[in-house]
């Protein structure tokens, strides 16, 4: 059985933890488009728009978080966003 890559995930408002975990993909709605991030992304800093985050945990597991704004931030193995 082929393991899946994954990475971790943090998405907050100010002063409240929205989600934290280890994910397979997280698509976003950037300020130029939809894109998808996975593990071992380039570092990229970002604005997003209004739109879903669409969070894949697992192989059939999937959580959606609407968003009106926010700035993402990806880099050693890390995604952060700011809501």
């Amino acid at each position: 059985m082929q393991r899946t890559s994954t990475f971790k995930l943090t998405i907050s408002k100010v002063n409240e933890l929205v989600f934290q975990g280890d994910v397979i993909s997280v698509t976003f709605p950037g300020s130029e488009g939809e894109f998808t991030v996975l593990a071992q992304h380039e570092p990229i800093i970002t604005l997003l728009q209004h739109g879903t985050i669409t969070v894949r945990i697992a192989p059939g597991e999937e959580k959606t978080f609407i968003i009106e704004k926010g700035v993402l931030e990806a880099s050693h193995g890390q995604v952060t966003v700011l809501v």
